[in-house]
């Protein structure tokens, strides 16, 4: 599979009834204070609707987080067409709640090659997860670096770097 046409895979369905209200739980928790449960392992990402202009929260998987440099890494787990994806793209400028605190980030796309290469640490720290998600996409799960590397280049990153604040 050639990265031209790597994103043009399968999109898996948006969840429906009460597959919707499990995925949309973990909200409920960060907005109660519970943030910390999920270690560094998920964020709420704050976003506003590109058409309405309302407030959007979701929570994603955290791929990779740079302590140093104040930065998470997301996939897009339902391609180009998610609407957090889509606001993001519209507004990169926004705020992740990570644990219990509040970060202003900005948004920077991945291009095909980072994410391949991204996926590859990815699956090294997290295998069955990593392959839970390329069978949800429709990819290979047969687990080779370069299987991954492929997938990789299929889902799309973005990689939220937190904004420095400015000194008077």
């Amino acid at each position: 599979m050639s990265p031209g046409n790597a994103r043009a895979l399968r999109r898996p369905q948006l969840p429906r009834g009460w597959r919707r209200l499990s995925v949309r739980l973990p909200i409920l928790l960060f907005r109660a204070g519970l943030g910390p449960i999920f270690r560094k392992r998920l964020l709420l990402l704050h976003h506003t609707g590109r058409v309405t202009g309302l407030h959007r929260l979701v929570v994603l998987e955290v791929v990779s987080y740079d302590a140093v440099e104040k930065s998470w890494t997301v996939a897009a787990g339902f391609g180009t067409r998610a609407d957090w994806y889509r606001n993001l793209r519209a507004q990169p400028k926004t705020v992740i709640q990570f644990g219990n605190r509040h970060h202003a980030v900005t948004a920077h796309f991945l291009d095909v090659e980072e994410g391949g290469e991204l996926m590859v640490c990815y699956a090294r720290q997290h295998p069955r997860t990593a392959r839970r998600l390329c069978a949800f996409m429709g990819l290979p799960t047969y687990g080779s670096e370069q299987a991954f590397r492929e997938a990789g280049r299929a889902i799309p990153f973005v990689r939220l770097d937190a904004s420095t604040p400015s000194r008077p």
